[in-house]
C-alpha cells in the first residue's frame, strides 16, 4: 500500500512539473490587444511627462507588494505631467510571481514602443493587463476601450451550453464581486452534457468596490450572446474587468474554483463485512480507482499538452460598424430596455425634465444602483428625428474623448427613440456663461480651460479620431461642463461624417445655428473643418465677453459681437471686449485668445487656422500669430424683425426661409437650435 501511495505521489509531482513548465511562457506570448488613446493628448520627446513615464516602473521588482496581483503606480507631482498606472495579473498566477513580474515589465516596454507619445495607453496579455494615463483612474469604472476574441468552433447543443454557462457566470460574478483570497477573481466549471463541461474565469481590478465589479462583469456578460453566442469559447476584456470561457480548462486550479454539477459521484468505503474482507475490498477499490485515475490523468495530460501546443483558435470577431474589427463599439451593443429607462426617469415626468431641444426633450434619470444618466427623447412627430437619431448613434458609438460627451446607449421601441448619455452635472455652458449672476463663477482660469478643452475636442473630431467628423452645430448650449468644469462637446445630430481624407463637402440642406455658421456654409452650403473653426471663433469671443453673439449689447444699443471685437482690435482697445470680471486674468492670455478668436472668424476660410494650429497657439507661446483680417459679417442689418428672428432661433425655433438682408437668398434651408442636457 505504501508503494502504491508513493507511486501516486511521484505521478502527481511529475504532472505538476509539466503544468508549471507549460505556464512559464509569458516572454513568448504576443499581446492580445492594445490601444493608444487620444483622451489626454500627446507629449513631446524629453518632456517632464516622458521623464515620469520612464521612471514609472524603475522601483518595481518582484518584492514590490501587491494587492492580489494588482499594482498601482504613480510618478511625478500632481498635475498634467503626473503618470498614473495600474497593472493586473491573473489571479491564478499569484503562486508564480515571476510570471506576473515578467508580464508587467514586458507590457510596459511593448506599450511604450507601440504608443511612443500618447499620454494614455493600455495593453492586454494573457497573463496581465497594464495601462497608464495622466488621469485619475483608481476606483473609476470604465467600459472602454475594450475588445472581444472568439473561438471559431461551435457547440453542438447551444441551449444547454448557454444555460450552463449563464448559471456558472452568475455564480462567478457573485464570488468575484465579494472578493476572495485571490482578490476579485473567480474560476469554475459546469456540466453541459455527460461528455462536456464549460470552464470560465472572471476578474476585476481590485480598486473597484463590490458594486463596481458586479456592474463591470454584468456589462461583459451582456456582450456574450451578441458576439459569442454558440461558440465553444471566447474572451471579453474591459479596462476594469475581463472574462473568458472555454470547453477545456485554461487556468490553474485555485481554492476559489467553483465546480457545479460535478459528473463524478463520490465513492464511500464499504461499512459492512468482516475486518479482513473489508480491508481486502478497500484495497481492491483503491487499486481499481487508482488505475482508472491514472488512465484518466494520463489521457488528460496528453490532451492538455496537445491543446497547449495548438492553442485555442481565438480570432478577432468582425463587426461591420467599426474600423477596429475586434472592438465592442457597435450601436447594437449599447441598446437599453425601454422599461428600464422609463423607470429611471419616473415615466419621463416633468420633474425630471432638463430641457427641450429642437428634436425632443431631455430628462435626468437614475439607473438601479444610483448611476445618473441624461436621456434624450426624440420627438415622434419630428420629420428629422429618425435620421438624426441614427446619425448620432453611429457617430457617438465610435467616439471616445474626454472633451466629448459620452454616449452610454440607446433605445428603440415602437415610435420611441432614446439616446442615453452620461449625466454632466454642471449643465450646458450657455446657462452659466450668459447668466449675469452665475457667470461670475467662471473666472479666467476656468474659461481658458473651457476654450482649450473645446479646441482639443474639435481636433479629435477633425483629425485624431478614426472618423473625420464636422460637427456643424458648435455653440455654447452644446458644450456641457462636468463636475470639474471640463468641457464636453455634445449633440452630434447634425454632424457630417466624411471620408478620412475629405476636409470639405457641400449640401443643399443647411442646418446649424444662427450666428455661429460660416458665410460659405450659409450662402453656398459649403461645409468643411473650417466651418467648425468659424463657430469655434464665435464661441471663444462669447466666452471672453460673457454675452451671446446674436444678443450682444454695447451699453444701451444692440450690436454684433464680431463687429464690436474687430472695431476694438483695430482701435487698439481689444481688452474692452473682455468681460469686466475677467480683468484680473493674464493680459497676455486674454489678448492671445481675442487674437485667436478673430483669426477663426475671418471671411476667407483659407486664412482661418486649422484646429491643430489653434491647439498649438493656445498651449505654446513660442509661435507668432498672423494678423487677422476683417471677419465675415453674416448679419449686416439689425432691424427689430431681424433681431426677433435671432432670438427665436436661440430659443429652439425652426425656420424655412430667411431675409436676404440676414443670410442671403431665400431658400428651404433649415436652421435650428437644439438645447442639450443636462441643466
Amino acid at each position: 500500500m505504501a508503494m502504491d501511495l508513493s507511486w501516486h505521489w511521484q505521478f502527481l509531482s511529475s504532472s505538476l512539473a509539466i503544468a508549471v513548465l507549460l505556464t512559464l511562457t509569458v516572454a513568448q506570448q504576443p499581446p492580445l490587444r492594445h490601444f493608444c488613446l487620444d483622451n489626454s493628448g500627446n507629449f513631446t520627446q524629453n518632456s517632464t511627462y516622458e521623464t515620469n513615464l520612464n521612471a514609472l516602473l524603475s522601483s518595481f521588482s518582484r518584492n514590490t507588494p501587491s494587492n492580489h496581483g494588482f499594482y498601482n503606480f504613480t510618478s511625478g507631482q500632481p498635475g498634467s505631467n503626473v503618470v498614473n498606472a495600474v497593472a493586473l495579473c491573473r489571479g491564478d498566477l499569484n503562486s508564480s510571481t515571476s510570471d506576473c513580474f515578467n508580464c508587467i515589465n514586458t507590457a510596459n516596454a511593448e506599450l511604450r514602443n507601440r504608443c511612443p507619445y500618447q499620454r494614455e495607453a493600455i495593453i492586454w496579455y494573457d497573463f496581465c493587463m497594464f495601462r497608464y494615463t495622466n488621469r485619475s483612474i483608481l476606483g473609476v469604472l470604465e467600459f472602454t476601450p475594450n475588445f472581444v476574441m472568439q473561438n471559431s468552433n461551435d457547440v453542438v447543443d447551444v441551449g444547454a451550453f448557454n444555460q450552463a454557462l449563464g448559471s456558472l457566470l452568475d455564480n462567478l460574478r457573485t464570488v468575484a464581486s465579494s472578493g476572495t483570497a485571490l482578490g476579485k477573481f473567480s474560476t469554475g466549471s459546469a456540466q453541459v452534457t455527460p461528455f462536456q463541461r464549460v470552464y470560465a474565469r472572471v476578474h476585476c481590478t481590485n480598486d473597484l468596490a463590490e458594486y463596481g465589479c458586479r456592474s463591470c462583469l454584468s456589462q461583459v456578460i451582456v456582450y456574450i450572446p451578441r458576439y459569442l453566442d454558440g461558440k465553444q469559447g471566447g474572451r471579453i476584456s474591459l479596462p476594469c474587468c475581463n472574462l473568458r470561457f472555454e470547453i477545456v480548462r485554461f487556468y490553474n486550479l485555485t481554492a476559489a474554483d467553483i465546480d457545479t454539477q460535478s459528473p463524478l459521484p463520490s465513492i464511500d468505503p464499504p461499512t459492512t463485512g468482516s475486518g479482513n474482507e473489508s480491508n481486502s475490498s478497500r484495497t481492491t477499490i483503491i487499486i481499481a480507482v487508482s488505475a482508472v485515475a491514472f488512465s484518466l490523468l494520463l489521457i488528460s495530460c496528453f490532451i492538455f499538452i496537445i491543446l497547449r501546443l495548438r492553442k485555442p483558435k481565438l480570432k478577432p470577431q468582425k463587426y461591420e460598424a467599426t474600423e477596429a474589427a475586434d472592438e465592442i463599439t457597435t450601436p447594437e451593443s449599447l441598446q437599453y430596455d425601454f422599461n428600464t429607462i422609463r423607470a429611471a426617469t419616473n415615466g419621463f415626468s416633468g420633474a425630471h425634465k432638463l430641457g427641450q431641444g429642437g428634436f425632443g426633450a431631455v430628462y435626468k434619470g437614475t439607473l438601479a444602483g444610483g448611476k445618473l444618466i441624461a436621456v434624450k427623447r426624440l420627438s415622434s412627430n419630428s420629420g428629422q428625428g429618425e435620421l438624426e437619431f441614427k446619425n448620432e448613434v453611429q457617430l457617438m458609438a465610435n467616439l471616445q474623448h474626454r472633451n466629448l460627451v459620452r454616449l452610454l446607449g440607446f433605445c428603440l421601441e415602437g415610435v420611441e427613440r432614446l439616446l442615453i448619455y452620461e449625466f454632466v452635472p454642471n449643465g450646458s455652458l450657455d446657462k452659466i456663461l450668459f447668466d449675469p449672476v452665475k457667470q461670475t463663477d467662471l473666472n479666467w482660469e476656468i474659461r481658458y480651460k473651457v476654450i482649450e478643452g473645446i479646441a482639443r475636442g474639435l481636433l479629435y473630431l477633425h483629425q485624431d479620431s478614426r472618423l473625420r467628423i464636422i460637427h456643424r452645430d458648435l455653440k455654447a448650449s452644446n458644450i456641457l461642463l462636468d463636475a470639474e468644469m471640463t468641457p464636453k462637446i455634445a449633440d452630434f445630430g447634425m454632424a457630417r461624417l466624411c471620408a478620412f481624407d475629405q476636409t470639405q463637402g457641400a449640401t443643399s440642406r443647411i442646418v446649424g445655428t444662427y450666428g455661429y455658421m460660416a458665410p460659405e456654409y450659409v450662402m453656398h452650403g459649403q461645409f468643411s473643418v473650417k466651418s467648425d473653426v468659424f463657430s469655434f471663433g464665435v464661441l471663444v469671443l462669447e466666452i471672453l465677453n460673457g454675452q451671446m453673439n446674436s444678443c450682444f449689447r454695447n451699453g444701451s444699443s444692440l450690436e454684433d459681437l464680431l463687429s464690436f471685437a474687430w472695431r476694438n482690435w483695430e482701435a487698439g482697445t481689444a481688452l474692452d471686449v473682455v468681460d469686466p470680471c475677467l480683468r484680473e486674468g493674464s493680459r497676455t492670455d486674454l489678448m492671445r485668445c481675442i487674437h485667436i478668436g478673430l483669426l477663426c472668424v475671418q471671411k476667407n476660410l483659407a486664412q482661418r487656422p486649422n484646429m491643430a494650429s489653434i491647439v498649438l497657439m493656445l498651449t505654446s507661446y513660442s509661435s507668432t500669430l498672423p494678423l487677422p483680417s476683417e471677419p465675415a459679417f453674416v448679419i449686416h442689418s439689425r432691424t427689430p424683425s431681424a433681431m426677433q428672428r435671432s432670438e427665436d432661433f436661440n430659443s429652439g425655433a425652426t425656420t424655412s426661409s430667411q431675409s436676404r438682408n440676414d443670410i442671403g437668398p431665400a431658400s428651404d434651408n433649415e436652421l435650428s437650435i437644439t438645447e442639450m442636457y443636462p441643466r
